[in-house]
């Protein structure tokens, strides 16, 4: 399933990564939310917490370009720590509807959300992220 990536940490526009991994290789990135989950502080880099009625996330909906889909969908999986079907790793990578800010149209995207036994943790002992947007102060999503 060729589907966009939802990102709310280091891959968003302005964030290091991003440069690293998306700049030139997109053809559209727009803010979006997630609902369904909550965002927990980490070292250098948030969470998302698969939580019903938890959110928003806020983040952005990024479209790869065709071409580049299959190179950048490993890159991200091994970015984050995603192996389909592994165990003890950090992210799960589903499929979940986002909202675009701009016109509130929903889109299924790829979302990396916390694995089970880290979001066990993060209930348990995280901070939350107030708010819902890393890093807490951001101003350009509303």
């Amino acid at each position: 399933m060729e589907l966009p990536f939802f990102v709310y940490g280091t891959l968003r526009p302005g964030g290091p990564n991003h440069a690293l991994f998306l700049r030139g290789r997109t053809r559209a990135e727009e803010p979006a939310r997630l609902t369904g989950a909550v965002l927990y502080d980490g070292p250098g880099y948030p969470y998302a917490v698969e939580e019903p009625g938890g959110g928003p996330v806020r983040g952005d909906l990024v479209t790869p370009r065709p071409e580049e889909y299959a190179g950048l969908l490993a890159a991200l999986d091994r970015l984050e720590g995603c192996t389909p079907g592994g165990r003890h790793h950090l992210y799960d990578r589903v499929a979940r509807e986002v909202t675009c800010e701009r016109d509130g149209r929903t889109v299924r995207a790829w979302v990396y959300v916390a694995a089970p036994a880290l979001a066990a943790r993060l209930r348990a002992r995280g901070t939350p992220i107030a708010g819902g947007q890393w890093p807490p102060g951001r101003a350009d999503t509303p």
